[in-house]
């Protein structure tokens, strides 16, 4: 349990910057609106595209994503048929796309340099592709289909940078292009900033709920899907490599189980913000994900890692 309690201790700063978005939201009026266009128009982009851009995309390590794909795509669906008999409303969407989704970047990032140092980061970078590329594909979509036709989802699944910008990046790489340290400075900012805004933004979204409601069928699905069926999922494909197709190193393998145990997606509240889609429900149930998760992953991380 010594790893549980190194662990716990570093993932106070992270907690530190909720309690910072809670600050800024209640009291110096910091709007959720504005920190999730960033999130997902500026910031997000140019993360994922660092990853692309500095990353060997080897055909054994490209599959990684892929699964990891998925397994959000595949973990959707099926909480979207499951909300779908219980709400009428964007409930169910919302539902479904934090099902598939985790806190991976803001939150999962950190842990993992904290734990495997900064020779993860790589494998850490091309895991997160898996969920980001679900995020503003999938996930986006049905988001939007809470609230827009079938067109208009689609019309705003295309104008998101964050596809372009890994296109871009794999471009560049398979080019090899130099960028120069200049740019290297640049990236490490939206790095830092990637992870603080991205807790922040959970803090940011309590802060305007007026009364903590807590949705108790919305809760406890979200949490099946997060702290149960991730894990699940994820240790299966792990025991399948490890024991039949030894696709994987050890190392991916770490990766691969850290961003199944990580709390809800804090993009969650970003989307659910930028498209009008229970913005308060869907930072209520984060919150509750993330105090969990303060707990579950030093305990998840000395068993299983």
């Amino acid at each position: 349990m010594e790893v549980a309690f190194l662990l716990f201790g570093k993932l106070i700063p992270l907690y530190l910057m909720v309690a910072l978005g809670f600050v800024a939201g209640r009291f110096l009026h910091a709007s959720r609106e504005t920190v999730a266009v960033l999130l997902i128009y500026i910031i997000g982009p140019v993360v994922i595209f660092h990853g692309a851009v500095t990353t060997d995309m080897t055909w054994s390590l490209l599959s990684f994503p892929l699964i990891l794909y998925a397994v959000c795509v595949t973990l959707c669906g099926i909480f979207y048929m499951i909300g779908s008999r219980i709400w009428s409303d964007a409930t169910k969407n919302i539902l479904a796309f934090t099902a598939g989704s985790g806190n991976t970047g803001y939150f999962g990032l950190p842990v993992a340099l904290a734990l495997f140092g900064e020779e993860a980061l790589g494998i850490m970078v091309v895991g997160l592709l898996g969920f980001l590329l679900y995020e503003t594909t999938v996930g986006f979509f049905v988001v939007a289909r809470g609230h827009y036709t079938v067109r208009e989802s689609l019309l705003k699944v295309t104008r998101l940078p964050t596809l372009y910008g890994f296109a871009l990046g794999v471009l560049l790489h398979t080019l090899q292009v130099p960028l120069g340290e200049v740019y290297q400075s640049f990236a490490l900012n939206f790095r830092g900033a990637y992870s603080v805004l991205g807790m922040m933004m959970v803090g940011i979204g309590l802060s305007g709920i007026k009364s903590l409601k807590i949705d108790v069928p919305f809760v406890a699905l979200a949490f099946l899907a997060k702290f149960i069926a991730w894990p699940t999922v994820v240790l299966l494909i792990v025991a399948f490599d490890r024991a039949v197709l030894h696709l994987y190193a050890p190392e991916v393998h770490r990766v691969m189980i850290l961003l199944a145990i990580v709390p809800m997606a804090a993009n969650t509240v970003a989307f659910a913000s930028a498209l009008h889609a229970h913005p308060d429900k869907a930072a209520t149930a984060v919150f509750l994900s993330t105090i969990v998760a303060l707990f579950s992953i030093p305990v998840m991380v000395s068993v299983f890692l």
